[in-house]
């Protein structure tokens, strides 16, 4: 069966559109399950009733006619439930009913289970058999795991628009939603360029071209290439191989034939497809076919035509490098975004990036927040292949990309766009005032920075100082570690341009999600894996040479603080002072008098909120890093978009915790800080400043509008509302008690714009 499953499958997604997917499908199960009838059921929204959009076995006349609304019949009993249902003898059912276009009164029993998609319920798929008799578990089984793998194509179908016509109407859905991470505040309205990773022919879109002669041109041309490549490696290779060995060249040439691969590609481009699109088209379908096959040596021969295929898309993308045409309000997507992608927008045109791959915290997602980007990641389900051209909306607060967004979508994300860029420029005005609350309580803001170009904006913004510089930064964009000169070199920059504020640099704090090219660390669970201090401890020549980089950097200017992360408890704590110690006392005997920094730990990990008295007492201050603190309190990693909602830091635990960490380290006289997303949302840093941190830390992006909140409150009235969420045990009541407050306060414009959009 799980063959049988693989076959369909693979079938399914080579399938041109999603008529032609739907079609495989009601065949091929029908074919398996050794069944009569196989019927596909959609849910079209605008008229909220299944349409019978695919089958094998029933009336083919009564497609796209035959539908049936929620409270009517077997299909609408299985959507309605959410649940497989099997009949022995459906007639009998009293939701059954009968309709005579169909031809149905011929079949007795029935299956059917709910196509369903991130919870959304979209189709159902139905089988049927003329005598009477209970389909089995393993028949069950099989058709629930079938209507999974359709679900996710009829998701990819609507996202790119291939479902239209579904609707009486013939507007058909033209909306989708793909759920990812925030990578950077904002929101944006655009249009999807789709930049593809060099000769990967998977991600290779459809495009149409006008040019046909063009396209059959470079074709050539790329084929005449890669002839000339395997001929000369052939010749290259005729005293290291024996003859039967360097036959496979032979082989290779007889495929690029005009006869084979070439003549079937050609044959596409003149339907209208660009060259890439065909060759993709050609060479999955060949890949397809020996994959299938039951002859080890013949499925190995897929790889074959895999490599052909990437040899040929190398040539052609070579060929169409400088015509890559990138359109105002341009929406960069790829499977995988890299900061030279970005580079190659022209400047102004740049409005939102989209990333299938990566987190919250890669390195694109730091360069977005420091250009003030919106910004998607992770977007796992999106078929990025197929939306170049299309409209998109980018909402980088919650972490959702729209395609073919409707009207009043655009319409409303235009106005949130247009809203944030005349807040930003109200918010301007407050760089030179304090944050200070209404009955004049001083609240200290400061930046999280990584790149010399946060220096500038935090500037810009007014920050107080720095709350957390991530030096994992100038080491990720390295291709080896840093020496201790280049490191002193990047410190002393960001020391002295914040100078006399003081500047929290937090050692090395990679692993997680968080990785080095030249240093790679391969685990299971690399979250509760080697990462942090654990790695910088067990390798003391690391530590030891940036925490001299450091010292010596901040000589003659003494604004140093540095900050350990993913302290779990005493002893590792205890063994990185004596590090700091040492390489304090190397500094001076090199001449170097400095005094000895304002040393922290980060409290990150429930362990350490646990033992945050003991902690403060060895050390001068503390800093909460809530993106990991919530995380670990949740069992949630933040940077998975099946998960990501369950990640919410104004949890009731998270907040607890908080509490409990102010507390902790003013009752051993220590200061504490908080950074991470939490202490740049406006109205969560309300909470935050009420429990009694000592300052906020967050982007510098976020800071104007922290500060335009908290100046617009009393200490007291934010204690009262602290007061009042704390007796909460649902974050969703703790989001909405928080907002509904503000907004009787008149202070609801400064809440995440896109919060009231229903989509």
């Amino acid at each position: 069966m799980l063959n049988t499953l693989r076959k369909i499958v693979q079938e399914v997604n080579a399938a041109k559109d999603l008529k032609a997917a739907l079609g495989i499908i009601v065949q091929r199960v029908k074919e398996a399950m050794g069944s009569q009838v196989c019927s596909v059921y959609l849910l079209d929204p605008e008229s909220n009733r299944f349409v019978l959009m695919a089958t094998d076995g029933l009336n083919k006349r009564s497609i796209g006619k035959v539908s049936m609304a929620l409270n009517e019949g077997l299909v609408g009993l299985v959507g309605t439930r959410e649940e497989p249902l099997n009949l022995e003898n459906a007639s009998e059912h009293p939701r059954y009913r009968y309709f005579a276009e169909t031809g149905e009164e011929r079949y007795a029993s029935f299956l059917g289970s709910p196509i369903i998609h991130h919870r959304k319920v979209m189709g159902v798929l139905v089988i049927q058999q003329k005598e009477r008799r209970q389909f089995d578990e393993g028949e069950e089984a099989f058709l629930v795991t079938m209507s999974a793998q359709l679900a996710g194509v009829i998701a990819h179908a609507e996202a790119t628009g291939s479902i239209r016509g579904l609707g009486r109407q013939g507007k058909g859905i033209q909306e989708a939603k793909f759920v990812g991470v925030p990578g950077s505040p904002g929101a944006a309205v655009g249009t999807a360029v789709v930049v593809l990773p060099p000769a990967d022919l998977e991600v290779v879109p459809d495009k149409n071209v006008d040019d046909i002669a063009a396209e059959l041109l470079l074709f050539k041309t790329a084929l005449e290439g890669v002839r000339a490549d395997m001929r000369a490696l052939s010749a290259k290779m005729a005293s290291q191989l024996r003859p039967e060995e360097r036959a496979l060249f032979d082989v290779y040439l007889m495929m690029l034939e005009d006869a084979a691969l070439g003549n079937e590609v050609v044959k596409l481009i003149k339907t209208g497809q660009w060259a890439q699109g065909a060759l993709r088209q050609v060479v999955s379908a060949h890949v397809n076919r020996f994959e299938l096959m039951d002859d080890a040596y013949l499925r190995e021969r897929a790889s074959d035509v895999k490599d052909l295929g990437r040899r040929l898309l190398a040539y052609l993308q070579q060929a169409r490098q400088q015509t890559l045409v990138y359109p105002d309000n341009c929406i960069l997507v790829s499977e995988e975004l890299s900061p030279a992608m970005l580079g190659e927008v022209p400047e102004g045109k740049l409005v939102g990036l989209v990333s299938v791959q990566g987190s919250g915290n890669s390195h694109v997602a730091i360069f977005a927040r420091a250009m003030g980007i919106p910004t998607v990641m992770g977007v796992v389900d999106l078929p990025y292949s197929k939306i170049d051209g299309i409209q998109l909306i980018v909402d980088g607060y919650h972490g959702e990309v729209f395609t073919n967004p409707s009207e009043l979508l655009r319409k409303q994300y235009a106005e949130v766009v247009e809203e944030e860029r005349q807040l930003t420029q109200g918010l301007d005005a407050l760089r030179g005032l304090p944050c200070e609350t209404l009955d004049g309580y001083r609240m200290p803001l400061w930046v999280n920075t990584g790149l010399l170009a946060d220096v500038k904006r935090a500037q810009e913004r007014g920050a107080e100082g720095v709350g957390l510089y991530r030096t994992e930064v100038p080491f990720m964009i390295r291709e080896r570690f840093p020496s201790e000169k280049e490191q002193l070199a990047i410190y002393r920059e960001q020391l002295q341009a914040f100078h006399p504020l003081p500047v929290t640099m937090r050692s090395l704090d990679v692993g997680g999600d968080k990785a080095l090219s030249y240093f790679p660390i391969k685990e299971e669970n690399p979250f509760l894996g080697w990462r942090g201090i654990r790695v910088t401890l067990d390798h003391p020549e690391i530590f030891l040479v940036q925490t001299r980089a450091m010292l010596k950097a901040s000589e003659g200017l003494d604004n140093l603080r540095i900050l350990l992360p993913m302290i779990s408890g005493i002893q590792e704590l205890e063994e990185a002072l004596h590090l700091i110690h040492r390489a304090w006392g190397e500094v001076r005997d090199e001449g170097v008098d400095i005094p000895m920094p304002p040393v922290g730990v980060m409290i990150e990990i429930p362990a350490a909120v646990y033992q945050v008295r003991e902690l403060a007492r060895q050390v001068d201050f503390l800093s909460v890093g809530s993106n990991d603190l919530t995380q670990y309190l949740l069992a949630v990693d933040r940077n998975n978009p099946r998960v990501a909602d369950l990640y919410d830091f104004l949890h009731p635990a998270v907040l607890q915790a908080l509490c409990k960490v102010v507390e902790g380290a003013h009752a051993e006289g220590k200061p504490v800080s908080i950074c991470g997303e939490m202490a740049g949302d406006p109205a969560a840093a309300v909470l935050l400043m009420a429990m009694g941190f000592d300052s906020l830390s967050m982007n510098a992006t976020n800071l104007p509008k922290v500060k335009w909140l908290l100046r617009q409150i009393s200490l007291g009235k934010a204690k009262e509302l602290l007061g009042q969420v704390m007796t909460i045990d649902n974050p969703h009541m703790v989001h909405s008690t928080l907002q509904l407050a503000l907004r009787n306060l008149g202070l609801g414009r400064m809440i995440n714009p896109a919060s009231n959009i229903q989509a």
